[in-house]
Protein backbone atom coordinates (compact mmCIF):
# COMPACT_ATOMS: atom_id res chain seq x y z
CA UNK A 1 0.00 0.00 0.00
CA UNK A 2 1.52 3.09 -0.85
CA UNK A 3 0.27 6.44 0.16
CA UNK A 4 1.73 9.68 0.96
CA UNK A 5 2.49 11.62 4.33
CA UNK A 6 -0.81 13.77 4.26
CA UNK A 7 -2.65 10.77 3.27
CA UNK A 8 -1.18 8.66 6.43
CA UNK A 9 -2.23 11.72 8.45
CA UNK A 10 -5.47 11.83 7.27
CA UNK A 11 -6.29 8.49 8.05
CA UNK A 12 -5.11 8.07 11.31
CA UNK A 13 -6.71 11.06 11.86
CA UNK A 14 -10.30 9.41 11.23
CA UNK A 15 -9.87 6.52 13.06
CA UNK A 16 -9.24 8.46 16.03
CA UNK A 17 -12.54 10.59 15.29
CA UNK A 18 -13.93 7.31 15.57
CA UNK A 19 -12.83 6.07 18.81
CA UNK A 20 -9.75 4.62 19.20
CA UNK A 21 -9.29 2.36 22.05
CA UNK A 22 -12.45 3.45 22.98
CA UNK A 23 -15.96 1.36 22.51
CA UNK A 24 -14.80 1.00 18.41
CA UNK A 25 -16.02 -3.00 17.35
CA UNK A 26 -14.82 -4.84 14.29
CA UNK A 27 -16.21 -8.37 13.90
CA UNK A 28 -13.92 -11.21 12.67
CA UNK A 29 -13.35 -14.29 14.80
CA UNK A 30 -15.69 -16.43 14.03
CA UNK A 31 -18.76 -14.30 13.54
CA UNK A 32 -17.91 -12.45 17.22
CA UNK A 33 -17.07 -9.02 17.93
CA UNK A 34 -13.65 -8.50 18.19
CA UNK A 35 -13.09 -5.49 20.59
CA UNK A 36 -10.27 -2.74 21.42
CA UNK A 37 -8.28 -3.30 24.12
CA UNK A 38 -9.94 -1.20 25.97
CA UNK A 39 -13.51 -2.59 25.85
CA UNK A 40 -11.86 -6.53 25.76
CA UNK A 41 -13.67 -8.70 27.72
CA UNK A 42 -12.89 -12.44 27.91
CA UNK A 43 -15.63 -15.10 27.12
CA UNK A 44 -17.20 -17.44 29.99
CA UNK A 45 -16.39 -19.82 27.84
CA UNK A 46 -13.07 -19.50 27.03
CA UNK A 47 -9.62 -19.45 28.56
CA UNK A 48 -8.51 -16.96 30.90
CA UNK A 49 -5.18 -15.90 32.11
CA UNK A 50 -3.52 -12.34 33.85
CA UNK A 51 -0.44 -12.78 31.61
CA UNK A 52 -0.57 -15.56 28.94
CA UNK A 53 3.35 -16.57 28.50
CA UNK A 54 4.82 -19.62 26.35
CA UNK A 55 7.89 -22.11 27.05
CA UNK A 56 9.73 -23.65 24.05
CA UNK A 57 11.26 -26.86 24.99
CA UNK A 58 14.04 -26.73 22.31
CA UNK A 59 15.00 -30.33 23.28
CA UNK A 60 11.79 -31.46 21.85
CA UNK A 61 12.81 -29.85 18.27
CA UNK A 62 14.65 -32.60 17.01
CA UNK A 63 13.89 -32.91 13.50
CA UNK A 64 12.99 -30.70 10.82
CA UNK A 65 9.13 -32.52 10.99
CA UNK A 66 9.07 -31.51 14.66
CA UNK A 67 9.26 -28.05 13.37
CA UNK A 68 6.74 -28.29 10.21
CA UNK A 69 4.70 -29.83 12.03
CA UNK A 70 3.81 -26.70 14.53
CA UNK A 71 4.02 -24.58 11.67
CA UNK A 72 1.59 -26.15 9.65
CA UNK A 73 -0.68 -26.50 12.41
CA UNK A 74 -0.75 -22.59 12.90
CA UNK A 75 -0.27 -21.52 8.74
CA UNK A 76 -3.58 -23.97 7.73
CA UNK A 77 -5.98 -22.30 10.96
CA UNK A 78 -4.63 -18.58 10.26
CA UNK A 79 -4.57 -18.77 6.59
CA UNK A 80 -1.14 -17.55 6.10
CA UNK A 81 -0.62 -17.58 2.52
CA UNK A 82 2.25 -19.27 0.84
CA UNK A 83 4.05 -16.93 -1.81
CA UNK A 84 6.57 -19.34 -2.61
CA UNK A 85 9.27 -17.10 -2.53
CA UNK A 86 11.44 -15.14 0.78
CA UNK A 87 10.88 -11.73 -0.86
CA UNK A 88 6.61 -11.96 0.50
CA UNK A 89 7.19 -14.61 2.78
CA UNK A 90 4.64 -14.20 5.49
CA UNK A 91 5.22 -16.04 8.80
CA UNK A 92 3.85 -16.53 12.26
CA UNK A 93 6.07 -19.31 13.48
CA UNK A 94 8.87 -20.36 11.99
CA UNK A 95 13.14 -21.66 12.69
CA UNK A 96 15.84 -19.58 12.67
CA UNK A 97 19.71 -19.96 13.94
CA UNK A 98 20.72 -19.23 17.33
CA UNK A 99 22.68 -15.86 15.25
CA UNK A 100 19.26 -14.20 14.40
CA UNK A 101 17.59 -15.47 17.22
CA UNK A 102 19.68 -14.32 20.21
CA UNK A 103 21.35 -11.64 18.20
CA UNK A 104 22.90 -8.51 20.65
CA UNK A 105 23.02 -10.67 24.12
CA UNK A 106 25.99 -13.60 24.53
CA UNK A 107 25.19 -15.84 27.40
CA UNK A 108 28.60 -17.13 28.64
CA UNK A 109 26.92 -20.51 29.89
CA UNK A 110 25.65 -22.09 26.86
CA UNK A 111 27.81 -24.43 25.19
CA UNK A 112 28.71 -24.24 21.45
CA UNK A 113 26.25 -27.18 20.73
CA UNK A 114 23.39 -24.98 21.82
CA UNK A 115 24.49 -22.53 19.48
CA UNK A 116 24.13 -24.37 16.52
CA UNK A 117 21.01 -25.74 17.09
CA UNK A 118 17.64 -23.72 14.99
CA UNK A 119 15.16 -22.26 17.13
CA UNK A 120 11.20 -22.37 16.86
CA UNK A 121 10.51 -18.50 16.95
CA UNK A 122 7.04 -16.45 17.14
CA UNK A 123 5.92 -13.09 18.13
CA UNK A 124 7.45 -12.74 21.57
CA UNK A 125 4.03 -10.87 23.11
CA UNK A 126 5.95 -8.19 25.29
CA UNK A 127 5.32 -6.53 28.21
CA UNK A 128 6.74 -3.21 26.61
CA UNK A 129 5.27 -3.98 22.95
CA UNK A 130 7.18 -0.74 21.00
CA UNK A 131 5.07 -2.45 17.96
CA UNK A 132 2.12 -0.80 20.03
CA UNK A 133 3.28 2.77 21.03
CA UNK A 134 4.53 2.93 17.00
CA UNK A 135 1.09 1.93 15.93
CA UNK A 136 -1.07 4.83 15.21
CA UNK A 137 -4.42 3.61 14.25
CA UNK A 138 -4.40 1.07 17.04
CA UNK A 139 -4.39 -1.87 14.80
CA UNK A 140 -2.12 -3.23 17.26
CA UNK A 141 -2.88 -3.15 20.56
CA UNK A 142 -2.31 -5.35 23.80
CA UNK A 143 -4.80 -7.06 25.80
CA UNK A 144 -5.31 -6.98 29.40
CA UNK A 145 -3.98 -10.55 29.63
CA UNK A 146 -0.84 -9.93 27.78
CA UNK A 147 -1.20 -10.96 24.23
CA UNK A 148 -0.29 -8.00 21.71
CA UNK A 149 -3.28 -8.72 18.91
CA UNK A 150 -4.15 -7.61 15.66
CA UNK A 151 -7.08 -6.11 13.85
CA UNK A 152 -6.68 -5.91 10.55
CA UNK A 153 -9.39 -3.49 9.86
CA UNK A 154 -7.68 -0.77 11.34
CA UNK A 155 -4.40 -1.54 9.41
CA UNK A 156 -3.31 1.28 7.49
CA UNK A 157 -0.15 -0.30 5.92
CA UNK A 158 2.35 2.08 7.34
CA UNK A 159 4.64 -0.14 8.55
CA UNK A 160 5.16 1.42 11.74
CA UNK A 161 4.92 -1.73 13.73
CA UNK A 162 7.39 -3.74 11.77
CA UNK A 163 10.06 -1.11 11.99
CA UNK A 164 9.82 -1.04 16.24
CA UNK A 165 10.04 -4.53 16.02
CA UNK A 166 13.46 -5.65 17.39
CA UNK A 167 12.61 -9.62 16.46
CA UNK A 168 10.93 -9.53 12.98
CA UNK A 169 8.06 -10.92 13.83
CA UNK A 170 5.87 -9.28 11.81
CA UNK A 171 4.73 -9.54 8.06
CA UNK A 172 3.46 -7.44 5.39
CA UNK A 173 1.09 -8.53 2.44
CA UNK A 174 2.83 -6.74 -0.19
CA UNK A 175 0.97 -9.12 -2.87
CA UNK A 176 -2.95 -9.83 -2.16
CA UNK A 177 -2.31 -13.22 0.11
CA UNK A 178 -5.54 -15.20 -0.69
CA UNK A 179 -4.92 -16.61 -4.38
CA UNK A 180 -1.79 -18.14 -1.84
CA UNK A 181 -3.71 -20.12 0.50
CA UNK A 182 -3.99 -23.28 0.15
CA UNK A 183 -7.41 -24.12 1.43
CA UNK A 184 -9.33 -20.86 3.42
CA UNK A 185 -10.40 -21.55 7.11
CA UNK A 186 -13.97 -19.93 7.03
CA UNK A 187 -13.86 -19.50 10.96
CA UNK A 188 -10.81 -17.06 10.41
CA UNK A 189 -10.52 -13.65 8.31
CA UNK A 190 -7.82 -13.76 5.54
CA UNK A 191 -6.49 -10.81 5.33
CA UNK A 192 -5.71 -8.21 1.78
CA UNK A 193 -3.15 -6.35 0.11
CA UNK A 194 -1.26 -3.62 2.52
CA UNK A 195 -1.81 -5.41 6.02
CA UNK A 196 0.24 -6.43 8.35
CA UNK A 197 0.21 -9.73 10.66
CA UNK A 198 1.70 -12.22 12.84
CA UNK A 199 1.29 -14.50 15.55
CA UNK A 200 -1.44 -13.97 18.05
CA UNK A 201 -1.01 -16.53 20.58
CA UNK A 202 -4.57 -18.38 18.82
CA UNK A 203 -6.92 -16.09 20.29
CA UNK A 204 -9.86 -17.35 18.58
CA UNK A 205 -8.69 -20.59 20.48
CA UNK A 206 -8.38 -19.27 23.87
CA UNK A 207 -12.05 -17.65 23.21
CA UNK A 208 -13.60 -20.96 22.80
CA UNK A 209 -11.54 -22.97 25.17
CA UNK A 210 -8.63 -24.11 23.41
CA UNK A 211 -4.91 -24.40 23.36
CA UNK A 212 -3.02 -22.32 20.96
CA UNK A 213 -2.91 -24.82 17.67
CA UNK A 214 0.86 -25.13 17.79
CA UNK A 215 0.80 -25.85 21.47
CA UNK A 216 -1.29 -28.95 20.57
CA UNK A 217 1.12 -29.80 17.53
CA UNK A 218 4.28 -29.26 19.09
CA UNK A 219 4.48 -32.87 21.69
CA UNK A 220 5.16 -30.96 24.85
CA UNK A 221 7.43 -28.84 22.81
CA UNK A 222 5.93 -25.31 23.71
CA UNK A 223 4.06 -25.01 27.08
CA UNK A 224 1.36 -22.18 27.62
CA UNK A 225 -0.10 -20.97 30.60
CA UNK A 226 -0.79 -17.93 32.98
CA UNK A 227 2.78 -16.83 34.09
CA UNK A 228 0.72 -15.40 36.96
CA UNK A 229 -0.22 -18.16 38.49
CA UNK A 230 2.27 -19.85 40.12
CA UNK A 231 0.85 -23.77 40.09
CA UNK A 232 1.04 -23.13 35.74
CA UNK A 233 3.52 -25.27 34.42
CA UNK A 234 5.03 -22.42 32.99
CA UNK A 235 5.42 -20.66 35.63
CA UNK A 236 6.88 -23.42 37.55
CA UNK A 237 9.21 -24.21 34.19
CA UNK A 238 10.39 -20.35 34.47
CA UNK A 239 10.82 -20.28 38.66
CA UNK A 240 13.11 -23.67 38.17
CA UNK A 241 14.89 -24.36 35.25
CA UNK A 242 17.17 -22.30 33.30
CA UNK A 243 15.54 -20.10 30.58
CA UNK A 244 16.35 -17.51 28.41
CA UNK A 245 14.79 -15.11 26.43
CA UNK A 246 15.61 -12.88 23.18
CA UNK A 247 16.80 -9.72 23.30
CA UNK A 248 16.46 -8.79 26.84
CA UNK A 249 18.56 -5.62 27.12
CA UNK A 250 16.07 -3.95 25.03
CA UNK A 251 13.70 -3.79 28.11
CA UNK A 252 10.61 -5.32 25.88
CA UNK A 253 10.24 -8.13 28.27
CA UNK A 254 9.20 -11.02 25.88
CA UNK A 255 6.48 -13.23 26.92
CA UNK A 256 8.41 -16.37 25.74
CA UNK A 257 10.92 -18.25 27.02
CA UNK A 258 13.87 -20.97 26.04
CA UNK A 259 14.38 -23.63 27.88
CA UNK A 260 18.04 -24.12 27.38
CA UNK A 261 18.21 -27.53 29.60
CA UNK A 262 18.64 -30.85 27.57
CA UNK A 263 19.03 -29.00 24.58
CA UNK A 264 22.10 -27.56 25.58
CA UNK A 265 24.03 -30.60 25.39
CA UNK A 266 24.69 -32.45 22.12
Amino acid sequence: MSINRRQFLRRAGMVTALGLGGSFVVTGFRGKKVDAASSYEPSKDGLIAKHWAMVVDMSKFKTEDDFNRVIKACDVIHNVPNFGNPKDEVKWIWKDDYEHTFSGGENEYLTENFKKLPFAVICNHCENPPCVKACPTGATFKRPDGIVAMDYHRCIGCRFCMGACPFGARSFNYRDPRPFIQQVDPDYPTRTKGVVEKCVFCVERLADGLMPACVEASKGGLIFGDLDDINSEVRKLVSTQFTIRRKTELGTQPSVYYLVGGANHA
